[in-house]
């Protein structure tokens, strides 16, 4: 898996890492900015994380049948790990959270739900962990439409207090990168 990451490192840095003045999903101001949709939609970028999700899924407490997350930054990956998880004979099924509810027809928060029983055990995936607050906001949905959720993988941990936040919640926060290990890997 370290061979992996370290190519997954060096394509983050080079397509997802921006410097200069950010304001973030939670509000905070940041010298830096990690877009890794640029990385998720990337051939490589998509295959490498499917194949490290898949590995960190496979390692979890428990097993999971689907994993999902906030619709935009999750899309790909969720879109990735569902493909890997078929070539790997360990099929999970994805779902997609919607910001808000879709407004017609069965008015959801939650596509992908046909093939869910309530009550089934998924995984939460997400690509950068500031403060925790989009991804809660994600377990919340996920929780009202039956699933449980214990578990969230995320690409990169800011390591700016999401993952307190997360466990205080009650939810296991597993992270590819931090960002500390990400700039070591990149630098080192």
């Amino acid at each position: 898996m370290e061979d992996l990451k370290k190519r997954l490192a060096s394509l983050l840095y080079e397509k997802s890492y921006k410097e200069g003045n950010f304001v973030l999903t939670s509000g905070k101001k940041s010298d830096y900015y990690f877009d890794c949709k640029q990385t998720a939609l990337h051939p490589e970028g998509s295959y490498l994380l499917g194949r490290i999700f898949m590995q960190i899924i496979r390692n979890l407490p428990y097993p999971v049948v689907g994993v999902g997350g906030m619709t935009l930054g999750a899309d790909p990956l969720v879109s990735s790990v569902v493909l890997t998880s078929y070539l790997e004979k360990m099929p999970l099924f994805g779902f997609i959270v919607r910001k808000n509810a879709k407004g017609h027809g069965t008015n959801q928060f939650l596509e992908g739900l046909a093939n869910f029983s309530s009550g089934d055990r998924v995984c939460i995936l997400e690509d950068v962990i500031t403060t925790g607050g989009s991804v809660l906001k994600a377990c919340e949905r996920v929780k009202d439409s039956g699933l449980v959720v214990e578990d969230i993988i995320c690409v990169l941990d800011r390591e700016e207090g999401g993952r307190a936040s997360l466990e205080k919640e009650g939810y296991n926060l597993y992270s590819i990168f931090t960002r500390g290990e990400l700039v070591a890997l990149v630098k080192g």
